[in-house]
């Protein structure tokens, strides 16, 4: 069945299912339990909301919050006017929402009033406050600034629940659903576009194909604002019935009091959660029976973690797989009754209608097990980037293959393993970090005049940031110098947990940094 054709959008997602599960339920958030018609209820109140506002079709709105209902309203009821999400990490710091506010050119901001210590409207109106397209700012729940959560809500008063529907009605699965910003490979991040029938294509196909059903109870742990926690996350769910529990910020143990409590059957994430699960000393004290479906990746999975995923969390099915935001973040899974090392040593096959194919430097596809770069075409593919024209055609080729940058095989049955990730890039506890932008925010500290960054193996978060940093002349800087100023200016899991000085970075004749020197240095 193809999920695009019969729910044509993410908002009468929400319609379907309240009409197919009803009062079944839908969200639970802390002391907030919500069924589906309940669900269905307040996300045509923001739609309204959003209309009264004055956000209509293709405007961009800005969403900077925690996993919580609100998040899922607030996206409900920008989309549902016909608007564009543009879903912002929480652990960016005001200068980098600054710049993906005025690069989208978006006209509103729904953001929490505060969030592990950060009030962003206040902090974004200081740092920027002079955002040519932003006319409104909302406070969710309520804060110093902007509008209030419950302002906007009454906002919806003014206009019609007909005019709600009409513009649900008015969505197609081509409609642009929201523009997912990545981290930057050359130092800014890129907007990625994508549809509302591409996201419900990809991700129905793949809760049916992982036995989703209305029995089963997910905690979402990855982020709203990566699709991890959004796509294959929260709206997965609604469209099978399944009861969505946010969780605003991981705790292993919460977590297991949550899976307890609540008879939790479903958790997706990095591995670094279910290694924080495993680990935790009061695990063998709860009941974890209900847990049945996982899925891991991101990084290296071992067949160890399997095996231990399956017998001390009780986990029946554990898959793995791979995607990148232009892909809509999915390409290959693993299947229903692959081996432990099929899902262990690869990310399975292309899901249907999707191509894949590993090619030389030539653009030539190589035999099977050979490595090359990893090429994807199929309706997953992103139609660009957001205003950004250039850097489109340099990963997107006439022939419509997206190509990754990263370097794979595929061994005889046509499941891909992942040999290296994107030039550079490593992942933080799940976050993929990017060594171009960081070094473009090191080098705004004084004492830095040069800095390169590197992905080094840390045990519970799999990769962690270590900068060679050259100082100013006569600059009286030392690492914790740089540790402390990188926490008040990036996102944590940018922020490099090792720093050596060295008299200055090895180049080659282009000047490009040497990375592999540098590595050969820690080696050393």
């Amino acid at each position: 069945m193809r999920h695009d054709l019969e729910f044509l959008s993410i908002p009468n997602v929400v319609r379907v299912a309240a009409r197919r599960f009803g009062d079944a339920p839908a969200l639970i958030d802390g002391e907030l339990r919500l069924t589906f018609r309940e669900l269905e209820a307040r996300m045509v109140q923001a739609v309204r909301s959003a209309l009264a506002l004055g956000i209509g079709p293709g405007d961009r709105v800005g969403l900077c919050a925690p996993n919580s209902v609100e998040w899922i309203v607030t996206a409900l009821g920008i989309q549902g006017a016909g608007g564009v999400v543009v879903p912002l990490n929480t652990r960016f710091k005001a200068t980098e929402i600054s710049y993906i506010l005025r690069k989208s050119g978006a006209k509103a901001l729904f953001a929490a009033a505060s969030f592990l210590g950060t009030d962003y409207i206040a902090d974004l109106r200081r740092a920027d406050p002079e955002l040519p397209a932003l006319r409104t700012a909302v406070s969710m729940p309520g804060g110093a600034e902007g509008l209030y959560w419950s302002q906007f809500l009454a906002h919806g008063e003014e206009c019609p629940k007909a005019a709600a529907q009409e513009s649900i009605d008015r969505l197609t699965p081509d409609h642009v659903s929201d523009v997912m910003f990545t981290s930057g490979t050359t130092g800014h991040p890129k907007g990625v576009i994508l549809t509302h029938g591409q996201t419900l294509r990809a991700y129905g196909w793949m809760s049916t194909e992982y036995t989703f059903d209305a029995s089963d109870s997910f905690l979402v742990i990855p982020p709203f604002f990566h699709c991890f926690g959004y796509k294959a996350g929260w709206l997965a769910s609604l469209m099978h019935g399944v009861t969505v529990i946010p969780m605003a910020v991981f705790d292993a143990g919460r977590a297991l009091e949550i899976v307890q409590g609540e008879r939790v059957s479903i958790v997706l994430g990095p591995p670094t959660i279910f290694h924080d699960l495993l680990n935790h000393p009061q695990r063998s004290l709860y009941d974890l029976s209900s847990l049945r479906v996982s899925m891991t990746g991101g990084t290296t999975v071992p067949q160890s973690l399997i095996r231990a995923m399956k017998k001390d969390l009780s986990f029946d099915i554990v898959l793995s797989a791979y995607g990148l935001t232009e892909s809509t973040a999915l390409v290959t899974t693993t299947r229903v009754g692959d081996s432990e090392e099929t899902v262990a040593r690869t990310t399975g096959r292309p899901i249907p209608d999707v191509e894949v194919r590993i090619a030389d430097e030539t653009g030539q596809d190589v035999p099977a097990g050979e490595e090359g770069e990893v090429l994807v075409r199929g309706y997953n593919v992103t139609r660009g980037y957001w205003d950004d024209p250039a850097a489109t055609a340099e990963t997107i080729d006439r022939d419509g293959w997206l190509h990754t940058g990263d370097i794979g095989r595929l061994d005889p049955d046509g499941n891909l393993a992942i040999v290296d990730r994107k030039k550079e890039m490593f992942i933080v506890g799940g976050f993929n970090a990017y060594p171009a932008e960081i070094e473009k925010l090191l080098l705004d500290y004084e004492p830095i005049a040069q800095a390169a960054v590197i992905g080094v193996p840390d045990e519970r978060l799999g990769e962690v940031g270590c900068a060679f940093v050259v100082p100013r002349p006569g600059a009286d800087v030392t690492a914790e110098d740089v540790i402390a100023w990188a926490r008040d200016h990036m996102a944590n899991f940018k922020v490099p947990r090792r720093v050596r000085f060295v008299d200055h970075l090895p180049r080659n004749a282009s000047q490009k940094v040497l990375k592999h020197e540098l590595r050969a240095r820690l080696g050393s």
